[in-house]
Formats: structure tokens, sequence, C-alpha cells
């Protein structure tokens, strides 16, 4: 029997991959819900994401696992349009059309900001195609440093700076390059006309969720129950200074309200944040992460005409997504739905602070500045979610900080990890990517017990160095 830490998508895919290879797996959640960041709220109609998620046409290894799970027929491709908030003006930003009209910056800028976005390096005179296919040459350059060379003063000034300001705050400067590529880099389907195709699933993603909960067998989670220590032979916890070429896991020990159980296992996954890692392990994760706090605005009408509203402002806020201007209200009841999100670099910022009264004053009213037909009395509900670890801070230098998926050097025999601080999830996180990292700890597991298998009906595709696609450059939307 394999046992995994955490019930998220990572988890869950973990276990599904295990059982289709003919292996013995159960998950343990620590809370009462499964999916992690795709946990969800009701409204009047299909349940929706409390943090914002899409999918983009890159994103192969989630779309093939719908599909053996039944959910093929059940993922939409939709427009999702764009924009930039300058100056007052919401300025659309989907079609040729639409960029070139963009005023705050120069044909040229434009252009070679363009070239950047397809993958072609300009530079010289001569076009390479290939310049921008190795991410990682790019890990320790600072994004202001690569923008600048590789485009222009003007793209980094006027476009790019104040998207950086809004995801990454004073973090910006430790940024790499790579990250930024990674957003830029456009593999896209995209209608000339209209915008970006973009992935969701009828009834959201709580379905697949479902499904894959289904599929792994409630008989084989258990909610409710905290992994407490990892231990190998003699009961001697893991993080207390074990020889990792010379031992192997042996149990579990895991508390939930009936009390304390300890479990005999074959091999232990993590799937969870790297502080929960350490925790159980000792092994330390020095990637920084940023928190999160999103509110779900439930309204009468809409606010603006486009999907994703990116800001060039100071803001108390990082962005807008009114996301029933992607998927229709109809679906919702006929309520619409807005996020408004905002990325969190201390504990100590005023956003995190804020409880969700003073939020909801803080920002539908600045919402109403922007927007003045916006009438706040038209909000019905404004429900706030907040996590302290959403996103990692990929800062130059990251892939020497990744978390490996096999720990038996580091840690113990038996010891995987396929949380957020994995390969998986570079150069960006996204659910997509926590589905990869879960497969390739149970492909590492299955290669050790000499199966030759991943199942019949298994998906084979697993990107490990994947280029996720975003609507826009720069923009955070969550394939997340």
């Amino acid at each position: 029997m394999y046992h995994i830490v955490g019930g998220g998508i990572a988890g869950l895919a973990t276990a599904y991959r295990l059982q289709q290879a003919g292996h013995e797996a159960h998950v343990f959640e620590a809370s009462d819900d499964l999916g992690g960041l795709a946990a969800t709220y009701e409204t009047a109609g299909d349940d929706i994401e409390q943090f914002y998620h899409h999918l983009s046409k890159s994103e192969e290894t989630i779309v093939e696992l719908a599909a053996e799970l039944g959910l093929g027929d059940r993922l939409d491709w939709l427009i999702g349009k764009n924009a930039y908030y300058v100056d007052g003006v919401v300025h659309p930003l989907d079609t040729a059309w639409q960029i070139a009209a963009y005023p705050h910056m120069s044909l040229y800028d434009k252009f070679r900001l363009g070239m950047l976005t397809l993958g072609v390096d300009v530079r010289g005179g001569v076009p390479d195609f290939d310049a921008y296919d190795d991410l990682s040459a790019y890990e320790h350059e600072r994004i202001e440093d690569f923008v600048v060379e590789h485009t222009t003063r003007g793209v980094y000034d006027n476009f790019v700076d104040p998207l950086l300001d809004g995801k990454f705050g004073d973090r910006k400067a430790d940024v790499s390059a790579a990250w930024f590529l990674g957003r830029v880099r456009f593999r896209g389907e995209r209608d000339l006309l209209r915008g970006e195709k973009l992935g969701y699933f009828q009834g959201g993603f709580a379905p697949l969720i479902e499904a894959l909960v289904e599929a792994v067998g409630r008989e084989n989670i258990t909610t409710g129950a905290r992994v407490t220590d990892v231990s190998v032979a003699g009961d001697e916890e893991v993080g207390a200074g074990v020889e990792a070429t010379e031992e192997a896991v042996e149990t579990v020990t895991v508390e939930t309200d009936a009390g304390r159980e300890t479990h005999e296992t074959d091999g232990v996954v993590v799937a969870t944040m790297p502080n929960v890692l350490e925790d159980l392990t000792g092994y330390q994760c020095d990637i920084d992460f940023q928190g999160a706090v999103c509110a779900l605005v439930t309204m009468e009408e809409s606010v603006m005409d486009t999907y994703w509203l990116n800001i060039a402002h100071d803001a108390p806020f990082g962005a807008l997504i009114e996301h029933t201007n992607f998927v229709p209200p109809a679906q919702y009841g006929g309520d619409h739905l807005l996020y408004v999100a905002s990325y969190i670099q201390s504990p100590e910022e005023a956003v995190w602070q804020a409880d969700d009264e003073e939020l909801r004053d803080m920002w539908l009213g600045h919402v109403e500045e922007m927007f003045p037909e916006f009438d706040p009395d038209s909000v019905s509900e404004f429900r706030v979610a907040r996590n302290p670890r959403a996103a990692p801070i990929y800062e130059r230098g990251y892939l020497d900080l990744v978390v490996p998926y096999d720990l038996a050097d580091d840690v113990a025999e038996g010891v995987y990890y396929a949380g957020m601080a994995s390969e998986a999830q570079y150069p960006e996180r996204s659910l997509n990517g926590g589905i990869v990292a879960g497969f390739e700890c149970a492909d590492r597991i299955v290669e050790k017990a000499g199966s030759d298998r991943p199942a019949e009906g298994s998906s084979s595709v697993v990107s490990v160095e994947r280029e996720r696609t975003t609507q826009e450059p720069v923009a955070d939307g969550e394939g997340d």
C-alpha cells in the first residue's frame, strides 16, 4: 500500500496513476475538503471555483485525463477576452488590430513584443526561431534586463513593469526572465478575430475533481486525517537524522477525530506544500511563496466587457476577472460573477490583514472609481478566499531550488514529492502541473516496483518541462 499526503489534484492524480498500474494507494487529506485550490462555492446555478481557473491549449495532460475519466465532451473551448486598464481607459488586447491601436507603446515596441511573444529573437536583424526554447538559459537574468535587451525600454516601462508590480510587488526584481518567458511564449490557439481560446468544464472544475475521486474510490480517501510523521525501521522518524541511503520508509502516522493511527506503507508521496514536507521529513525547501486573496463578487449587472482586465495603476488589487464574460451568466442562475484578486508578498500587507467587510468596502469602492456605473449596492454576495501559499515566487535560480520527485537520496527510500515546489510547476503553477507531478511520482514508484505498465487506458503523455500559455503577456490566469 502506498500512502499519499494531500487530497488536492496532485495527490488524487498520484493515487489514480498508481491504481492504474495495479498498486494500492490511499490518500490522507488534513481538511474536510478535496481538490485544494480547486475548491468551490455554490451559486444559483453551477458551482464555481474559489480561485479563478481556466485551461490553455498547451495543458495537454489534464485534457487527456479528463477524457480518460469520461469528461472529454464537457470541456468547452471559449474565447477569453483580455484588456489593460491604463489612465482610466480599458484597452482591449485580443486581436492584432486592437494591439496595434494600443496607445502606450510605439509601433516598434509592439513589433518587438509581438516577436518575443511568438518566440522569435530578432536581435541582429536575422530572426532566430529557437532562441527561447530553453527557458533555463534565462534562469539567472532579471526580467527588466531581459525585456530591455530583447524588446525595448518602452515595452518594459509601459507594459511589463506595471504588471509585475501587481503580481510580485516589491519582489519583482527577484523574479527570473525564465518565468517571464514562460508567460509570454505564445502556445495557445488564437482566433484572429476574437482572441485566445481557453478551456473550461461544463459545471466548472468540480466535476473533474469528483470524477477523479470516484476513480480513486472514496474508500481509498480519508479526509480530516493529518499525517504527523513518516518513519523507517525502529519507528525512527525520517526527519530525525536517518541516513537516507541506508533506510526505507516503513510507516506513516495519522491523526483523525477517532485518534492516532499508524499504517505500514510501501512508500509515501507528499503532495502538499513544501512546509509540510519539511515537517514530516526534515527536507528543507528554500522556495519562497506568495499568498493570495481572492473575492468572488455576485452582481446583478456586468461591470465590464472583458474577461480578464490587467491594471496599470496603484489599485488595491492586481486584476479583475469577470467570469461571466467567459462562461455565460445563465450557468449561474443569471447572476454576474466577478473575481477581484491580489497577490500578497507579506502577511503584514493591508489586504491580508483586512477582514471581509473592510476588503469589501476597499475593493468595491475602487471598482466603482474605475467604472462609475458600477453600483456596490447591486452586490448580493462578496465571498473571500485566502491562501498564504498560493504560488511560488519564481526568483532567479529557481530550478536549483525545486524539490526532486524521488527523495531517496535526500530523505529515505520510498519518499516522493508531488507538491507545488516540484519541477512540474515550473515555469508557472497550474492544475495541469499538479497532475503531471502526481503522474511523475507514480511512474517512478511503478518503475522501482518492477512494473512495465502504466496501465491499460492510462495517459502516457507527461510533459515535465511545460511551457504554459496564458491569455496575454504576464496575465495571471491559473490553468491555475
